[in-house]
């Protein structure tokens, strides 16, 4: 137990701060100020989070030294800082991120909004994304629509009451009104979109190959010798959807074969769709010997249906998909497709919202295409 160093009482001594990092004290009973350098002693934790107050009072200081000490002022003792920094470990100190932020007029936290997590393509975004924020110092918090308008603005409401710093978007398939989008752009809320975008805003945007990866797949069986080819596309209102039909049709124009309205069968992505297709397709009087399916799952689906028929890949009928993953390799025979690379579409969204969040009314929002690539594989090979 300390004593002072003047009458040697101890019952009166209370901390007063530090002096050069040794523990200063006052007695009472004398009024002597004096210092001594104490041995490290064990905090003991408190039951609640600790605070700078808890700090501050277990080392006989004032909070706003202790918050000075933790932000690295210069304006406290070295010896002192690290004290501070011992003591707030000990008590296992975890400064209040969102407080700090909030302070500074930020959270350091991206909201992501898409329309399915399961799906390997809005995965490997996420991943991107992910990676990106993280190395930028930036948080992620996602959320997903389920192909939901109504669900997709909650989404965006939640996000946005959660202080986030900017938002990346990609559309549901119901969504055709960007009001939810359009009200919070106008408050300056950073917001790029990616995949399923909007043109009738002014953001950033960065979008797939879709009219130049239809058009080379289509193109792809046209030169193995397909002339009836099918395409299992995507909803009619779709965007993206749009686009990859426009390749097709472009494609088919191109080498002088005649569209075909019964090649046509428009699905909404969901599981079976593609198989009620296919049993038209097959009742036509022609067949298709080719099909093109907008979504590369839609096409395994129609790999597996064509098998269990006994119809040979790609001799009977060839078969070609838009975007890949690990499946579309291994299933036997392997998915002729166009591969998206949506790992970098992630990486290009984040970093996009990144310069725009740091960049304010600076920014000049741009559309950024990712180039995708071709990758033949047995399903179209003869």
């Amino acid at each position: 137990m300390s004593q002072c160093i003047k009458c040697g009482a101890t019952e009166t001594l209370v901390k007063a701060g530090f002096v050069r990092g040794q523990q200063r004290f006052y007695c009472k009973a004398c009024e002597q100020y004096f210092t001594i350098q104490l041995p490290h002693q064990t905090i003991q934790k408190k039951s609640h989070q600790t605070t700078i107050v808890d700090i501050a009072k277990a080392l006989g200081v004032a909070p706003s030294t202790v918050s000075r000490a933790l932000n690295n002022s210069k304006e406290i003792n070295e010896a002192t800082r690290q004290e501070i920094i011992r003591v707030a470990q000990e008590l296992d100190y975890r400064p209040n991120l969102l407080a700090q932020s909030l302070n500074r007029g930020a959270t350091n936290t991206i909201g992501v909004v898409i329309p399915d997590i399961q799906r390997p393509f809005f995965a490997s975004v996420l991943a991107g994304i992910q990676h990106v924020a993280s190395n930028a110092g930036y948080r992620v918090m996602i959320c997903q629509s389920n192909e939901s308008h109504s669900t997709e603005t909650l989404n965006v409401q939640a996000l946005i009451s959660s202080q986030v710093d900017g938002l990346l978007i990609s559309h549901s398939i119901e969504t055709t009104s960007f009001e939810h989008i359009k009200l919070h752009l106008n408050r300056g809320v950073p917001i790029v979109h990616f995949d399923r975008v909007c043109y009738e805003l002014p953001t950033a945007k960065v979008i797939l190959d879709n009219f130049r990866g239809s058009y080379l797949l289509v193109e792809h069986l046209i030169l193995q010798g397909c002339k009836r080819i099918a395409i299992c596309a995507g909803p009619k209102d779709l965007l993206i959807s749009k686009e990859r039909f426009e390749g097709y049709v472009a494609a088919l124009a191109a080498y002088h074969i005649p569209f075909d309205e019964a090649l046509v069968y428009h699905i909404h992505f969901q599981k079976d769709e593609s198989l009620v297709a296919l049993n038209q397709w097959m009742a036509l009087p022609e067949p298709p010997d080719a099909i093109f399916s907008v979504h590369h799952g839609n096409a395994i689906e129609l790999l597996v249906a064509l098998k269990e028929r006994n119809v040979r890949i790609p001799e009977d009928i060839a078969l070609v998909g838009f975007g890949d993953d690990q499946i579309a390799a291994l299933i036997e025979p392997s998915l002729t497709v166009f591969h998206q690379f949506p790992f970098k579409v992630g990486e290009i969204a984040a970093n996009t919202l990144i310069n725009n969040i740091i960049e304010k009314d600076n920014f000049t929002p741009t559309t950024i295409t990712v180039q995708g690539e071709l990758i033949v594989r047995k399903s179209s090979q003869f």
